[in-house]
């Protein structure tokens, strides 16, 4: 394996950033210096149904105080021709370049507690060296837990709380998730394989995957988006915000209400998601960490969903 070292460049006020008092940022709240420090992730092209992830951490750059810390070399790790950037073209020449970048940044919450945020594209290539990598940056910024976020398609009706599956290094890390009982074989992810290789080397990292109704997987569902950080905030101590969130989802949802309303067989659909629903939480007796019990998919439902979500990705990327 190449140095996983040259992947990535370090700037130069990193370790400022992440020193430097709330009151140096122009925040009025102390940051707690017990609160163990987060790595947050999540890289687009992989599996994110109602787009949930990218507008989870959209929102927090958008919400929050960050800076800059680390930037990945992407042309070592993308296929441009499988996932091809756009360029814009006006009238006699190329005038813009959406140039991909895959990026480290400090954030603080509304605490002022920092974390860690780390966001881009899904590498195509040199999944292991590009975990080693980001071994290298927990390790440097004293990372003491890792979390990664997506968002998998269900057989779930939106009139129901969101579910949420959890996954970890470390049983201890999502004692008061919901467990999943059984095994199943899925695509891998570079996401999936750096919380592996993070475990086999002592560090702590987990994983929050929200269900998103299928029906509702290729649109944007910012209440699976809202869901994901409130179990976020709730697994890791850091407040963050969601009112945005909560408000596209009032709108969205009631959206969503009149085109159901409107169809006779959305109707129908919905009502039988509902009864399944329903029947599966009425022989579920574990808690639930957010008071929302959720019934939990099978290892061929889940396999089946992300199998099929994936394959429409590739197809429409084609």
């Amino acid at each position: 394996m190449l140095d996983p070292t040259e992947l990535y460049q370090i700037e130069e006020d990193a370790d400022a950033v992440l020193a430097a008092s709330p009151a140096e940022d122009g925040l009025s709240v102390g940051a707690d210096a017990e609160e163990p420090r987060v790595l947050l992730h999540h890289l687009g092209g992989y599996i994110d149904a109602g787009q949930a992830g990218r507008l989870a951490i959209e929102h927090l750059l958008s919400s929050l105080p960050s800076s800059l810390v680390a930037t990945f070399d992407v042309d070592q790790l993308l296929d441009y021709r499988s996932r091809r950037p756009t360029m814009t073209f006006e009238r006699d020449h190329w005038a813009d370049y959406d140039e991909p970048m895959l990026a480290l940044y400090a954030l603080r919450d509304l605490a002022g507690t920092p974390f860690l945020l780390l966001t881009g594209p899904e590498p195509d290539t040199q999944w292991e060296r590009f975990a080693a990598a980001v071994a290298e940056l927990v390790e440097r910024f004293s990372v003491d837990v890792t979390l990664g976020i997506n968002a998998i398609p269900m057989a779930v009706p939106h009139t129901r709380p969101a579910g949420v599956t959890a996954h970890a290094t470390r049983p201890e890390l999502i004692d008061n998730h919901e467990q999943w009982s059984t095994v199943a074989e899925l695509p891998g992810s570079a996401g999936a394989l750096l919380e592996l290789r993070l475990g086999q080397n002592g560090h702590d990292a987990m994983g929050l995957a929200v269900h998103v109704p299928h029906y509702l997987a290729e649109t944007e569902y910012p209440h699976a988006a809202r869901t994901l950080l409130d179990h976020v905030s709730v697994s890791t101590g850091l407040l963050l915000p969601t009112d945005a969130l909560t408000e596209a989802a009032a709108e969205i949802g009631a959206d969503i209400e009149r085109k159901v309303a409107g169809s006779e067989q959305a109707i129908k659909v919905v009502q039988a998601l509902e009864r399944r629903y329903d029947s599966a939480l009425a022989g579920e007796e574990r808690p639930s960490l957010l008071a929302q019990d959720q019934p939990l998919p099978t290892a061929d439902e889940l396999g089946a969903e992300v199998e099929r979500f994936l394959a429409e990705q590739d197809h429409g990327t084609a």
